[in-house]
């Protein structure tokens, strides 16, 4: 990837660059697969594609240390289960390459209190752990920014929790940039093809998250039988007609996108297929098709897991060529903003 990453004049077929931080706090569960995972794989042949561990992120909130290192490797033993190659995609931990903090506190001379405290998921945090409100809950933004103007991002695949954050980072990079020139890439955001909005599985008018209780969302570690017993226990209505209506009928539609992304069937092939049933066929059916898709995902987990001495490696490599690439940008920040060289 070092060498795809050159400049224009020395490789102009180079390829637009895709950044992705994701926390290491708790396993990815199927809507991160169906919205995200599943396709990664399929970026590595259009883009250039950084997916980083953000580590340093997670610790805003009190963390187990053993545990985030354990998640630190699961999440990278994931992204290789799923198909990612790391010589094609660059996966590294965050902690592991100073350029994240050394950009962000540049950064964050250029940052305004008022912005920060305007930020919807500082509120929303801050509400939350009222027993830590931490001064990282409020420079987040900042050090999220710093993660993507690093390596000269041109594309940041967001959600909508993430929307205030990425103009944000646009409006800091416009701002530092009006003032030295043009230093940072100001990046765009990226909206892949993905399948549906998979909705919690008690509550479906919310997104399914991994921060919510273990049976709303299915982990991409579940067993068959837990597999089974979420979905028998998702919420439905007292209709009993199987059809799509997302308003009316929540969790039902619910049902019905997850086996249409995962089987590949139209919603009304689904509609068809299962007219005339009860919703127990249906949860059934979507119970197997998870289970069968998770399951190849989940031998390939196992392997990658069993050989700590390899996670390590790809980690260590994969830091050391992010760190090579922040170095470049750093550099120029670094002169741009007067710091003496070293």
């Amino acid at each position: 990837m070092q060498a795809q990453l050159n400049s224009k004049a020395e490789n102009p077929k180079k390829k637009p660059i895709i950044f992705s931080g994701i926390q290491p706090s708790g396993m990815l569960q199927l809507g991160n697969y169906i919205g995200a995972l599943r396709n990664f794989k399929l970026l590595q042949d259009d883009y250039d594609c950084l997916y980083c561990i953000v580590d340093l992120h997670a610790i805003t909130v009190r963390q187990e240390p053993a545990k985030l290192r354990k998640l630190c490797y699961e999440l990278v033993a994931l992204y290789l289960a799923v198909g990612l190659d790391p010589e094609r995609s660059l996966i590294y931990c965050q902690s592991h390459v100073s350029g994240h903090t050394e950009l962000a506190w540049i950064l964050g001379c250029y940052t305004y209190m008022g912005e920060l405290q305007r930020m919807t998921q500082f509120k929303d945090k801050t509400a939350k752990h009222a027993e830590n409100i931490n001064a990282g809950l409020l420079t987040y933004p900042v050090l999220m920014a710093a993660d993507i103007l690093l390596f000269k991002s041109n594309l940041v695949p967001i959600g909508a929790d993430q929307k205030q954050h990425l103009e944000l980072t646009r409006d800091i990079a416009i701002r530092f940039n009006n003032i030295y020139g043009n230093v940072l890439t100001v990046p765009e955001p990226f909206i892949p093809k993905v399948g549906a909005r998979i909705m919690s599985l008690l509550e479906p008018t919310r997104k399914m998250s991994k921060s919510d209780p273990e049976d709303t969302y299915i982990s991409m570690l579940d067993s068959p039988d837990a597999v089974r017993r979420k979905l028998k226990r998702a919420v439905t209505d007292s209709e009993a007609s199987i059809r799509f209506d997302a308003e009316s009928k929540p969790g039902v539609s619910n049902l019905m996108s997850i086996y249409c992304s995962l089987t590949g069937s139209t919603l009304r092939q689904i509609e068809d297929d299962f007219a005339g049933k009860g919703y127990g066929h249906l949860k059934s059916a979507v119970a197997e098709a998870v289970i069968e898709t998770l399951a190849p995902i989940q031998s390939e987990y196992a392997r990658f897991m069993s050989d700590k001495g390899a996670l390590d490696q790809i980690i260590n490599n994969g830091a050391a060529r992010a760190r090579s690439l922040a170095d470049r940008t750093m550099a120029t920040v670094r002169k741009k903003v007067g710091l003496a060289p070293m």
